[in-house]
């Protein structure tokens, strides 16, 4: 064995193992697969197919493609509820082929390190062995592990499939959800996410107090004090002539708006210059040039699905991750909203509010986009990788970035939301289009979901206004989706879809997750018994109601 996996090499030699002597006599890599390949092979691929239709599959799975889910869709608007669609394939990856690839993914062939000084390096942003494989206590969020270039262009081509699957089952009112992980290498997310929070040390120098750049309101010329005598420099006047601002103060230290620009050179962006000797200093470690390259690609990538979005005049969503790749994400996708939510909300970011910043990050974004004049849109939600974070925090020894308890992720929530529709309340009341913020309360908790309705109601937004919708999995808490579908509200179901075999994967760790939802969810439980019963006394066992309602 050892001979076959030096000749061999790893990845050969494990695919092998499988097809052979692994294959033969062990069952699987964990709980979930070793009970999937029992029932198959006692029922046979053909009944094992049809039994996972039937139940685990047919409740949380819309159907295999974009013709066999129209069915779900129909039946769905006919409540009043529109579709967000998620191609929901997974690579079905051992733990040791997910860390294997997180790890050559994230770390640059100039180097280990991600910044300059290794000093000044933050731990957040550098990979670890131990959390490579990102699905690690994750259970409802799908994951993609960066394997080459044309693995990103395929999980492209997926998104505007879903797109076009959302124009024509949808009259256009569904969303696609997306994640960045998917359409390029994560080592440039966690370089970028870095240089962010470098520049947020870099300002607190200059403002002597913490938070994002564009809540000071530092003037350029407040920047030429802090710079002193080296401000006559002609590297630091290049610098300051660069820096976006207006009459308010500095909003970005660096021309963020060049960065979805295809031709952006990263290591030639992130410089900013040493108050002391006048000398530019990179923030970022040079990268290579084939690394520029990726990079590029990625973001040709994601500029190539927004503009078929704004092409078909429908919505996409780009998932929240990790908290070392978040502030990229969340900085790429702002430059997209700037780009492209010139006339509508067309791409929406997402925020997780276990984190302790989510309310200062969600007001800084609203400020930027007001002070932009760009239409913003978000998805509010609880958040996937709260575990994950916390055990991450206590291993590589940096502040733990979530919120203490559940409560507090509430209050937080509820917080941030009330936040977003002041603001909306003030442009209606200045006769300013109110859909220039547009909200999703993504959340399963009836109490959040009632907070909204009634904070709604207190603040004056009603449901035509088409600023505030709701939205649920699909298979999950229809109690809650479908009234507000029915009472006129904006209602949404988040809908996996895929073939059986490569969707399993992913709901495998569903079911993980289910498993501690299903011993909360008293109250739905009881509600489905007392619809059996009903249906029993009543000889409709099969009955199968019809809706007329039509989305708002």
């Amino acid at each position: 064995m050892k001979v076959a996996q030096t000749i061999l090499g790893e990845k050969l030699f494990t695919l092998l193992m499988k097809y052979t002597f692994y294959g033969h006599f062990v069952a699987g890599e964990d709980q979930q697969k070793i009970i999937m390949k029992l029932m198959r092979a006692i029922l046979g691929d053909r009944l094992f197919v049809y039994l996972m239709k039937q139940t685990f599959y047919g409740h949380f799975v819309a159907g295999e493609d974009r013709i066999r889910i129209v069915p779900t869709l129909t039946r769905l608007r006919s409540f009043g509820v529109k579709p967000i669609l998620d191609y929901s394939v997974e690579e079905d990856l051992s733990q040791e082929e997910a860390e294997k690839r997180e790890v050559e993914a994230s770390v640059s062939s100039a180097g280990t390190n991600l910044s300059e000084d290794s000093a000044d390096s933050l731990p957040q942003y550098s990979v670890d062995k131990t959390f490579a494989d990102r699905r690690y206590k994750v259970q409802s969020a799908r994951t993609y592990f960066y394997l080459n270039e044309a693995t990103c262009e395929r999980n492209m081509e997926t998104f505007l499939e879903c797109l076009d699957a959302v124009k024509g089952a949808t009259f256009g009112t569904g969303i696609t959800a997306i994640k960045l992980t998917a359409l390029g290498r994560p080592q440039l997310l966690l370089q970028v996410s870095e240089v962010i929070m470098q520049a947020r040390r870099y300002m607190m120098d200059l403002a002597g107090s913490t938070g994002n750049i564009l809540t000071h309101h530092k003037t350029i010329q407040d920047l030429e004090r802090y710079l002193g005598n080296v401000s006559d420099k002609a590297e630091v006047k290049q610098f300051l002539e660069k820096v976006t601002s207006d009459k308010d103060g500095i909003l970005h230290l660096f021309p963020w708006t060049g960065i979805i620009n295809e031709d952006c050179q990263l290591s030639e962006t992130f410089r900013v210059p040493d108050p002391v000797t006048g000398q530019m200093r990179r923030l970022i470690s040079k990268i290579p040039p084939k690394e520029e390259e990726m990079f590029r690609n990625m973001i040709r990538r994601l500029n190539t699905i927004v503009k078929t979005a704004q092409d078909l005049d429908v919505r996409i969503m780009i998932d929240a991750e990790q908290t070392y790749f978040q502030p990229a994400i969340s900085r790429i996708t702002l430059e997209m909203m700037r780009k492209y939510n010139t006339e509508k909300a067309i791409v929406f970011n997402t925020y997780q509010c276990y984190l302790k910043d989510t309310y200062k990050e969600v007001c800084t974004d609203l400020e930027q986009a007001k002070r932009q004049n760009f239409y913003f849109g978000a998805k509010l939600v609880r958040g996937a990788y709260i575990e994950q974070e916390r055990a991450r925090a206590a291993a590589l020894g940096y502040e733990d970035p979530t919120n203490p308890s559940f409560e507090a992720t509430t209050e937080m929530y509820h917080k941030t939301l009330t936040e977003c529709l002041r603001r909306i309340r003030i442009l209606k009341d200045a006769n300013i289009d109110p859909k220039k913020i547009a909200i999703m309360v993504a959340s399963h908790n009836e109490d959040t979901v009632r907070f909204a309705i009634e904070k709604m109601q207190e603040i004056g937004i009603h449901p035509e206004d088409k600023v505030i919708c709701f939205g649920q999995l699909l298979g999950m808490c229809d109690y809650i989706t479908f009234p507000l579908g029915q009472a006129g509200y904006s209602a949404y179901k988040y809908i996996p879809y895929g073939p059986v075999n490569e969707v399993l994967p992913y709901l495998s760790r569903r079911a993980q997750e289910n498993k501690g939802v299903l011993q909360k969810i008293k109250k739905e439980k009881r509600l489905l018994l007392s619809e059996i019963t009903k249906r029993l006394a009543k000889g409709q066992l099969f009955y199968k109601p019809k809706g007329k309602y039509v989305p708002i």
